[in-house]
């Protein structure tokens, strides 16, 4: 078969790449090899995308713009991966062989390379597994994996940050336990399960676990409303598509910001960058309970007129919802205390931040998203970024004065 001839001599020439490279020097050399080699597996029908990004990974090698141990590793995961994936038959039981195989390659080859620092090697997997879930039925599916691994794993390359090794394998452990319990109860697809994992493990390895606590309330507040009354919501036209599968879409729009909030916290220690996190969280759970619990009460009010519009019309709001949003923000605050992670100031600032991400949520859908101009998930992204900034403004007033 064609894909087997296309990942064997990936896979053959990803090795051959793997052993040589600490000894080819000036890197533009091997470059230059791995280059020609490519353009001879271009030939092959179906191996294009898998050469093209071999090939873009190489010269990225060879001008230096990545080390070692991210060229050497990308290869390690991704083709290793990808063909364990497609020896064991494809499909979601393909994941498993895929996750060993390229948890096993890249720790060999980190340890090869002379470099111990797993994380760097733990975040490349997940990203490819997660790339992989999303893009699985593209043809260019592979390039933009390789790309996006070589680019995760350099990007935390350079920032530095040492990750004991016990932390990290507690990280793991509970980010894809947490993950895998979303796919099994059906609150999560495949993507959603890789980028939650990935999620749940940069909080636990930048923050602490009380921060994943305060995420994954989020989580179960949002899982768990979506299911309130959804006969009614299924009835009325207005309950969550999918039966209320949140995928790797619903993950980051609501996610992102908060995340960021984490690892810059992480990194820099400023009590500013709490302000983000629990504001963005607070935006996403008072948006998600406003939404859930308000489209079963009376007809909503559209924000911006204060007209009557059909339940679930973007920016329509209710008096229900907004009790929900705002009993939603007082829990993450409370939690947030409760874990020693906001101050009493933390705690004001979180709820003024939910009960005004929740109303900008629906004003941006009823200026943008009703006039298809934005989506839910930009809706969301804004949403959560917009508060996150509120936040942190509030914040700095209060400690300011």
């Amino acid at each position: 078969m064609e894909w087997e001839t296309e990942m064997w001599a990936a896979s053959a020439l990803s090795l051959i790449c793997i052993i040589i490279a600490p000894y080819v020097s000036p890197p533009w050399l091997l470059s230059l090899f791995v280059v020609l080699i490519c353009a001879l597996l271009f030939l092959i029908k179906k191996s294009r995308y898998t050469s093209v990004s071999i090939a873009a990974i190489a010269v990225f090698y060879g001008l230096e713009l990545i080390p070692l141990v991210v060229f050497s590793t990308t290869f390690a995961i991704v083709i290793m991966g990808e063909t364990a994936y497609r020896i064991a038959g494809r499909g979601t039981k393909g994941y498993i062989p895929f996750t060993i195989v390229a948890f096993v390659s890249a720790f060999m080859v980190m340890m090869y390379s002379g470099y111990n620092v797993p994380f760097v090697a733990v975040t490349g997997v997940i990203v490819a597994l997660m790339l992989h879930s999303i893009l699985r039925d593209r043809q260019d599916s592979i390039f933009i994996e390789t790309l996006g691994v070589a680019m995760t794993m350099l990007l935390f390359y350079d920032i530095g940050y040492h990750v004991e090794t016990t932390i990290l394998l507690i990280a793991v452990i509970i980010g894809f336990g947490f993950a895998f319990s979303s796919y099994k109860l059906k609150a999560a697809d495949v993507s959603g399960l890789f980028s939650g994992a990935l999620m749940g493990i940069l909080l636990i390895v930048f923050t602490d676990v009380s921060w994943f606590l305060i995420m994954l309330t989020f989580f179960i507040l949002g899982a768990g409303t979506t299911k309130f009354q959804f006969k009614k919501k299924t009835e009325l036209g207005v309950a969550e598509s999918h039966g209320g599968v949140r995928g790797y879409f619903n993950v980051f729009a609501n996610g992102l910001v908060s995340l960021s909030g984490a690892i810059l916290y992480g990194v820099t220690q400023n009590p500013i960058f709490i302000a983000l996190f629990l504001g963005s969280v607070a935006c996403a759970t008072s948006d998600t309970l406003a939404s859930e619990i308000g489209v079963v009460g009376k007809t909503p009010r559209l924000i911006t007129t204060f007209r009557e519009v059909p339940r679930g019309t973007n920016g329509g709001v209710t008096i229900v919802g907004e009790l929900a949003a705002t009993a939603g923000a007082v829990v993450i605050a409370a939690l947030a205390y409760l874990l020693h992670v906001a101050d009493p100031t933390l705690v004001v600032v979180t709820v003024l931040a939910g009960f005004f991400g929740t109303n900008i949520d629906s004003l941006i859908g009823a200026l943008y998203e009703n006039k298809n101009l934005i989506g839910n998930a930009g809706t969301n992204f804004l949403a959560t970024l917009l508060s996150g900034i509120f936040a942190m403004a509030v914040y700095y007033a209060f400690i300011s004065f």
